[in-house]
């Protein structure tokens, strides 16, 4: 017999209509402390920095989902996260990951370290479980941090992902004073930041072909860089 989903209930009583309790879906947003640490991230974010968000987030209340955003600073994740309801599971640098001031906390909200070195399948088979576990999925797929509001090439791992799961990709743009800096300048230092979501990118997942990934990888760095524009339209004017 295949294993149930979280919260799907199964048996022969299940199949008679029997009010058989289902086991509760986990929810990291329930724990104290990832609760806590999301009030942490949000009064940084928005008092210490100011990030604005110039269009809002539309990431799914539940179920899985693949966040994208272009990378500007070590920052980003937390003020990414600050505006969004649901715990990111970040898939980010092995190298940030074992600094040893902030392991605590990656390893609380599930992150996933990746090799930048060559192809990493234990990073991937982790984003797998976490789609599979119904997570919120948040990747760079730059692949690293953008020194200028160009976006950089992306890499095509997102694109694959989405259609071996058959997961939403959702868009975002952020923007601000923070980047290019390095994790420890930009967070003791205010900054202004910018934030914009778009819906659900299109595109076709017959297969996962060499044209495919290339054409879905475009569609994805194109809804990020409509994203851009609408965001330099939006932006308020200095003062």
């Amino acid at each position: 017999m295949p294993a149930a989903a979280p919260g799907e209930v199964v048996g022969d009583k299940a199949r008679r209509g029997s009010r058989v309790p289902a086991e509760p879906v986990y929810r990291p947003e329930d724990r104290l402390p990832v609760q806590l640490l999301k009030m942490a991230a949000v009064l940084f974010s928005r008092a210490y920095h100011r990030t604005d968000v110039l269009l809002p987030q539309r990431l799914p209340r539940q179920g899985p989902g693949i966040l994208v955003c272009n990378h500007t600073s070590g920052l980003d994740p937390v003020l990414i996260q600050s505006v969004c309801p649901r715990i990111i599971v970040w898939m980010m640098a092995s190298e940030y990951y074992k600094i040893g001031a902030m392991r605590w906390m990656y390893d609380m909200v599930e992150a996933i370290p990746v090799d930048r070195s060559g192809r990493d399948m234990a990073a991937t088979r982790a984003a797998l479980r976490a789609l599979g576990n119904g997570r919120i999925l948040g990747i760079f797929p730059e692949g690293k941090i953008a020194l200028s509001r160009e976006l950089l090439p992306f890499q095509s791992g997102v694109a694959m992902l989405a259609i071996k799961t058959k997961v939403e990709v959702y868009p975002a743009f952020l923007d601000g004073t923070q980047r290019g800096q390095e994790m420890v300048p930009a967070i003791l230092m205010p900054n202004e930041a910018t934030l914009a979501f778009g819906p659900p990118v299109q595109f076709d997942r017959r297969n996962t072909s060499r044209e495919v990934l290339e054409s879905a990888t475009g569609k994805i760095r194109d809804a990020v860089d409509a994203l851009k524009a609408a965001s330099a339209m939006r932006r308020p004017a200095p003062c």
